[in-house]
C-alpha cells in the first residue's frame, strides 16, 4: 500500500496587504467632507476652490494611506489611477455644469412658437418671437459650406495618402497645418477683401465661404488618418486581382475608412456651427427670414445668440431668447453627431464570420 502525501494547503505570502475595495471611496469622501471645512473656516464661497482643494487632498491621502498599507510600489501605481480619475473629473464637472446650466435658463421660452417663428418687427426688450429665421440661416449657411469644403477635404486626403510624393505633397501638407490654426475672423476678412473688391453686399453665401475655409483643413486631417488606418494588404490584394488604383481607392479604400471619414465631416461641422465672426462680418443678420443665401443679410443662431445676449441689458426677454438659442444650438450639434454615428455603422463593412 503507498503512502499517500498529504501536503497542507498554506495562503501565500507574495501578496501583501490591500487596501479593501471601500478605500478609495472612503478617501475621496474624506478629503470632500475636509475641502467644505476649510472652505468654511477660510471663508472660501467658490465651489471651484473647495473642489481643487478635495482633489488635492484625494491625492495626497491616496499616496499616504497606500504606501503605509501596500508599500510605495503599490501607492505609485493607485496614485497613477488616482490622477486619471481627478483628470477625468476635472474636464467632465464643466461640461455637466455647461449643460446644466444652457438646459436651465433655455427651457423657459423653448417651445414650438419659438422655434417656427422669427423676431420680425418684435423688439428685443419685448417677449416673443423666435429663431425660425436663424434656423434656416445657419442650415443653409453650414450645408453650402459643408458641400463645398467636404469634397475638397476628402479628395486633397486621398491625394496625399494615396499619391502625394515629393515637393507638392509636402507643400499641401504644410498649408493644411497652417489653415488648421487659422483664427476664423482671418477668414471671415478674406472673404470680405474679396467683397470690397467686386463691391458685393453681405449675404449667407459668403459666410458659407468663411466657413469652408475652416472646415477644410480639419476635413483633410481627420480623412487622412482614417485612410491610413486602411490596412495595405487590402489594397494589394485588389491591385493584385488586376483592379485599377482609382477604382481601388472607391470600393475597398473608401468604404472602409467611412465610418471616420463621416464622424470627421461631422466634427467638422459642429466646429463652424458655433463661428460667430464670419457670419458677422460677411451676413450681419437680420430678423427678418431670409431663405436665399445669394442676396441680402441672413440671420444665424450663433449671431443670433451674440445679438441677443448684447441687448440684454434690463431685458430678461432678450436674456431667455439667448439662452434658448444656445440650448437649440447644442440640441442641433447633438443632432449631427447622432446621425454621423447612424450613417457610420451603416456604411462600415459588414465581415462575415
Amino acid at each position: 500500500m503507498s503512502n499517500a502525501v498529504v501536503t497542507e494547503e498554506r495562503p501565500s505570502t507574495l501578496r501583501g496587504a490591500r487596501l479593501p475595495k471601500w478605500g478609495p471611496w472612503a478617501i475621496a469622501l474624506g478629503s470632500v467632507v475636509v475641502a467644505i471645512g476649510i472652505g468654511l473656516v477660510a471663508d472660501l464661497d467658490s465651489k471651484v476652490q473647495q473642489g481643487l482643494i478635495a482633489a488635492i487632498l484625494f491625492l495626497l491621502g491616496t499616496f499616504g494611506i497606500a504606501a503605509r498599507v501596500e508599500g510605495r510600489r503599490q501607492a505609485k501605481d493607485r496614485i497613477a489611477t488616482s490622477l486619471v480619475w481627478v483628470a477625468f473629473l476635472i474636464a467632465i464637472v464643466p461640461l455637466a455644469s455647461l449643460i446644466w446650466t444652457t438646459v436651465s435658463r433655455g427651457v423657459k421660452v423653448f417651445d414650438v412658437y419659438f422655434l417656427t417663428h422669427s423676431m420680425g418687427v418684435v423688439a428685443d426688450s419685448e417677449t416673443g418671437g423666435g429663431i425660425y429665421h436663424a434656423i434656416i440661416g445657419t442650415l443653409e449657411q453650414v450645408g453650402l459650406a459643408t458641400l463645398i469644403a467636404a469634397p475638397i477635404g476628402v479628395l486633397t486626403a486621398v491625394y496625399l495618402v494615396e499619391y502625394g510624393r515629393g515637393k507638392l505633397s509636402t507643400a499641401i501638407t504644410f498649408f493644411v497645418d497652417v489653415m488648421t490654426g487659422i483664427p476664423s475672423i482671418v477668414a471671415g476678412l478674406f472673404i470680405l477683401s474679396l467683397m470690397l473688391i467686386f463691391e458685393m453686399q453681405p449675404f449667407g453665401f459668403a459666410g458659407s465661404l468663411a466657413l469652408a475655409i475652416l472646415m477644410m483643413p480639419v476635413v483633410v486631417r481627420s480623412t487622412e488618418e482614417m485612410l491610413k488606418l486602411v490596412p495595405n494588404e487590402l489594397r494589394e490584394a485588389s491591385l493584385a486581382l488586376g483592379v485599377p488604383k482609382w477604382r481601388t481607392i472607391l470600393k475597398v479604400v473608401l468604404p472602409t475608412s467611412i465610418g471616420g471619414i463621416t464622424t470627421g465631416i461631422m466634427l467638422s461641422i459642429a466646429r463652424i456651427t458655433g463661428e460667430t465672426a464670419p457670419v458677422l462680418l460677411l451676413v450681419w443678420g437680420t430678423n427678418f427670414i431670409n431663405t436665399n443665401p445669394f442676396e441680402g443679410a441672413q440671420a444665424s443662431l450663433p449671431l443670433y445668440i451674440y445679438q441677443q445676449y448684447a441687448n440684454s441689458a434690463g431685458s430678461n426677454a432678450a436674456y431667455d431668447r439667448a439662452w434658448a438659442a444656445a440650448l437649440a444650438l447644442i440640441a442641433f450639434v447633438m443632432i449631427l453627431n447622432l446621425v454621423a454615428r447612424g450613417i457610420a455603422r451603416w456604411k462600415a463593412p459588414k465581415t462575415g464570420r
